[in-house]
């Protein structure tokens, strides 16, 4: 149950109700709609997280969703295992990332992602072995856009369960 009450978007400006309604008035963004200014900002780095960069969406997604499950964020796991779908993460990828280092589903780039992610969550930064690992999979600008996707959804995960952001209904799509 939110910590706070949702915006009332009925009050917002109408550049506020504008971008609410492109991300389909999701409880996230009816949060963050408090403040007018960040919101905007926060929503202009996540579409360029997840349509401008290099970074195979499918590597991207399997990154998002591990931070999620490793930052307690049930909110953005549902979210993105669901956008992960879209852009190719398999059921049976979306089903192992919990305790992804016993699958098979993942390949080489995938697991290197995987465990760079596990690190940049839980550690202050990864180790040597990691990073290079994933530096050598990865052109320098995909691997920015890795760490920068990591970061965005540590912040994101953290902010849904700060404020207690309800999930949304089954029926919905976020």
């Amino acid at each position: 149950m939110a910590r706070i009450d949702y915006r009332d978007l009925a009050t917002a400006d109408a550049r506020t109700r504008e971008i609410a309604e492109k991300n389909r008035n999701a409880n996230i963004f009816r949060m963050m709609a408090h403040s007018p200014a960040y919101f905007e900002q926060y929503c202009r780095l996540g579409r360029a997280i997840r349509f401008k960069g290099e970074l195979d969406p499918i590597v991207r997604e399997l990154a998002i969703t591990r931070t999620g499950i490793l930052c307690e964020a049930p909110y953005e796991v549902v979210a993105h295992k669901r956008i992960g779908k879209g852009v190719g993460v398999t059921d049976e990828q979306n089903e192992a990332l919990a305790s992804w280092k016993d699958a098979a589903c993942f390949d080489e780039t995938q697991r290197a992602a995987l465990a760079f992610t596990d690190e940049v969550v839980t550690q202050r930064r990864p180790t040597d072995a990691t990073f290079n690992a994933i530096a050598a999979k990865l052109t320098p600008g995909a691997l920015i856009e890795l760490q920068l996707s990591i970061g965005f959804y540590i912040m994101t995960s953290k902010f849904l369960e700060t404020f207690g952001v309800d999930l949304q209904p089954v029926t919905e799509v976020v």
